[in-house]
């Protein structure tokens, strides 16, 4: 009778130990889905105040679009309409389907897989906004001077001062650029170990 006691004492102890390290795992998993989620909420902020401003810059263009009196211009104004509106779209919705995956679903390799796939279709993203950045002063300059000052850049002369100024400019551009890389490297690395912690 002592032994079929134990017996009976042992699996029930079995089974709650089951239970026990179950509801341990769920809890883990919980809070580091959670955790993986508010490693973008900071991040998210910024795009969409940013994503705000260029919208709102976009609206000016266009509302000012009559003022672009040449083709050129005109060609710089619809090259800086993309630039303020395709690209806070594109990191947008790259940046959503990254805090959007779901590590408490589907299985460790397929999550891993989907985060590192659109890990680096996001850094590309960012590296070839840095580089539009750089290449989008030479269209966003002639379109901000014309609806700002109605000064056509590429009929007058730049003085020493308006050059010091868009050095100034790029080398601001630069830091900005590389800062925000920086970070959104940071942020994916340390999303990226959250999930291969779950192995």
């Amino acid at each position: 009778m002592e032994i079929e006691e134990l017996q009976a004492a042992w699996l029930q102890m079995s089974t709650e130990l089951k239970k026990q390290k179950k509801l341990t795992d769920d809890i883990i998993l919980s809070m580091t889905k959670e955790k993986y989620q508010n490693k973008f909420k900071k991040i998210s902020t910024y795009e969409t105040i940013g994503a705000i401003v260029c919208f709102s810059l976009a609206l000016l263009v266009l509302i000012k679009f009559h003022s672009l009196d040449t083709w050129y211009l005109q060609i710089c104004g619809l090259l800086t309409l993309i630039f303020l509106i395709v690209l806070p779209v594109l990191v947008l919705k790259t940046l959503n389907k990254m805090k959007m995956i779901d590590i408490s679903k589907g299985s460790y390799k397929e999550n891993l897989s989907q985060f590192l796939k659109t890990k680096n279709s996001l850094l590309k993203l960012q590296k070839l906004a840095i580089g539009i950045s750089f290449f989008g002063l030479s269209f966003i300059v002639p379109v901000t001077s014309k609806i700002i000052s109605n000064k056509d850049v590429f009929l007058i002369s730049l003085k020493i001062e308006q050059y010091i100024a868009m050095g100034i400019a790029m080398t601001f551009v630069y830091f900005v650029s590389r800062l925000g890389y920086i970070g959104y490297k940071k942020v994916t690395n340390s999303a990226e170990e959250l999930i291969k912690d779950l192995e």
